[in-house]
């Protein structure tokens, strides 16, 4: 007993004696944190050294201290306090992400790359920042492989791995004429042909021409510029377009110097088509792919890109394209749509309206791409509803939509395919400006249904499916219309897609208009369109069939003449659980008991089907019951 007396009082010193030192630990760390905010990082290393003095086994001590030594360049020892930390918690995350950067620092990028792949299998909801980190890594040995190279081309005499550093010599030149420079930079891009010259301009800051020579300086960021400084700039243009092109470093060394940073929107803007062209050339390169992409929204401030290459589609040339392939490049990067709501509504949307209501002065094909890329960036709520209340854009879509009825020409129709598909986007949203044109949009959705493109007027029925909820004036005119007779029209031949919208606004009409309900019974004998639906696999197309048919109960005669169908078996089976959607049950659910107490005799057929019971629970939602 006096043993035992004896180990719990140890284990009590212990644990106060830990509880003490714990304290005094964490009280260290904070100091050693303040210290390493302030960049202190000397202090801040003393200051976790004494708190692992108080307590050898704390982690965050051993990351801390770390984290400072990395950015002292201590590499090695931080990676030693990263090892510690793993021993202390063999899953703690910001050692294996430290040691990672730290044998990154050391060139030791298999090792680097290991730590990575360690962070990903402990926690797979890391994959977007282990994938920054293995480009990283790879890049920068790729970055040191291509110096390696050129190196040993330079060691070795190659007149082409020479003439770069010679023109780059020539260029260093104080004082020269401007076409001097001009001459000397179109003579250095004929000069580099493959990825050894591109890296020899690097390593012999090829990049600082900017920095060094005032006179290229000025006649590259001039706002008003003459011919030679035209020259000039375009020049410099296509040199950083040979020294870029696949060459990851190269891009990012250009991008983040101050004055090609600040010129690029400028260029863009500058109304000189050489210039704007070679420069639209030069972000291409970046935008073509990921890296280059994550570059422009890292380093650029694109908050009024979207607005500067929307005005290409007044050119009548390559720029154009040019400028429509970079928008849609760009919008696959969340942070260029986040940069792009900034100015949505005050200069962007502004822009837009009129390009739409300029639509037979324009770039036609460039207009149905920059009316695609809109249509693209709906996916971000922010802009969509932003873009749902401009009444003006409303206003321009409807006015292009009314012009393509007096012009066939291809280009032209392809703005109006683009256009609806822009104005199903908008119609996800719902508000007051929606609410006054939908009598208007749904009216010229009507007159599309006559079109001979059969992509158009599944677009159209696809708006109708989406505008007539927001107004019950919209429902009553297309009624009035023969909507419903067209519907089953096309709801005979279509295709899914066109079956979707077509259900979707039967559904709509007949959920409240007595006379859409009467003019389905009468357009679909015996509801063979309506049958053949709710035999289809897609279950949004079975629950808007199953609506309709509920719906159009109510017409006298209508439940009689499915007398000899099928229709109490289809119900059922999609009623009885079939169906994975709630509402597509619920749905059948209704049709099947409004069937049988609009036409009792569907009873017998029910009772040989044993589904009694599901008509009992289906009729609690029957409301005329």
């Amino acid at each position: 007993d006096g043993f035992l007396a004896i180990l719990e009082k140890d284990a009590k010193e212990r644990a106060k004696r830990r509880k003490r030192n714990e304290h005094l630990a964490n009280a260290l760390k904070e100091k050693g944190n303040d210290a390493f905010r302030k960049g202190d990082y000397v202090v801040a290393i003393q200051r976790y050294t004494e708190g692992l003095e108080k307590l050898k086994d704390k982690q965050e001590l051993y990351t801390n201290r770390a984290q400072a030594y990395l950015k002292m360049h201590k590499y090695e020892k931080a990676i030693g306090d990263c090892e510690w930390a793993l021993k202390c918690n063999e899953k703690c995350i910001k050692a294996y992400f430290l040691m990672g950067k730290a044998h990154l620092a050391l060139k030791h990028y298999s090792e680097s790359r290991q730590c990575y792949e360690k962070i990903l299998q402990i926690d797979p909801q890391k994959e977007s920042l282990i994938k920054d980190c293995m480009n990283e890594a790879n890049l920068e040995e790729k970055r040191m492989k291509d110096e390696e190279r050129a190196m040993k081309e330079v060691q070795s005499g190659k007149l082409a791995a020479l003439s770069i550093k010679e023109l780059l010599q020539k260029l260093d030149r104080p004082d020269e004429n401007i076409l001097y420079y001009t001459g000397g930079i179109r003579l250095l891009t004929g000069a580099v042909k493959d990825r050894t010259e591109q890296t020899l301009f690097r390593t012999n800051n090829g990049f600082s021409i900017l920095k060094d020579n005032e006179i290229v300086r000025r006649g590259f960021c001039g706002e008003r510029k003459n011919t030679a400084e035209v020259d000039l700039s375009v020049s410099l243009l296509f040199l950083w377009q040979a020294v870029c092109a696949g060459n990851e470093e190269n891009q990012r060394l250009l991008l983040t110097h101050p004055d090609v940073n600040a010129q690029l929107p400028k260029l863009l803007s500058s109304g000189v088509s050489e210039i704007q062209k070679e420069t639209l050339a030069l972000i291409s390169l970046y935008s073509e792919n990921e890296n280059g992409r994550r570059l422009l929204v890292r380093h650029q401030d694109l908050t009024k890109w979207l607005q500067i290459l929307m005005t290409f589609v007044n050119s009548t040339d390559a720029r154009a394209s040019s400028a429509m392939n970079i928008l849609s490049d760009l919008t696959e990067e969340e942070r260029f749509k986040t940069q792009c709501r900034v100015t949505l509504s005050t200069d962007v949307l502004p822009l837009f309206a009129q390009l739409l209501t300029s639509a037979k002065l324009v770039n036609q094909a460039a207009l149905a791409r920059c009316i695609g890329i809109m249509g693209n960036l709906c996916a971000d709520v922010v802009i969509r509803m932003q873009m749902a209340e401009c009444k003006e854009c409303w206003q321009a879509c409807l006015k292009l939509v009314d012009e393509c009825f007096d012009v066939s020409v291809p280009k032209y129709q392809e703005c109006l395919f683009a256009v609806l598909g822009l104005m199903m986007n908008l119609l996800l949203e719902s508000n007051v400006i929606i609410q006054y044109f939908a009598v208007d949009i749904s009216g010229r959705c009507m007159s599309l249904l006559r079109d001979k493109d059969g992509r158009i007027v599944t677009r159209a029925i696809g708006v109708l499916s989406r505008i007539l909820p927001a107004s019950s004036s919209a429902v009553e005119e297309v009624v009035k219309g023969g909507v419903v007779k067209k519907m089953i029209k096309f709801l005979k031949a279509g295709g899914q897609i066109t079956s979707n919208y077509g259900i979707k606004t039967l559904s709509i009409c007949t959920r409240t208009n007595r006379q859409a309900q009467e003019d389905l019974v009468k357009s679909d004998k015996r509801f063979s369109v309506l049958l053949k639906l709710l035999d289809s696999e897609n279950e949004m197309i079975v629950g808007n069939a199953a609506f309709c048919l509920g719906q159009c109960l109510v017409v006298p005669g209508a439940a009689t003449s499915l007398l000899n169908s099928n229709v109490v078996m289809i119900l059922l089976k999609h009623a009885g659980g079939d169906a994975t959607r709630t509402l597509v049950q619920e749905n059948a659910a209704i049709a099947l008991g409004k069937l049988c107490v609009a036409e009792p005799r569907h009873i017998f057929q029910l009772r040989k089907l044993n589904g009694l019971a599901i008509l009992n629970s289906a009729m609690k939602y029957v409301h005329s019951i």
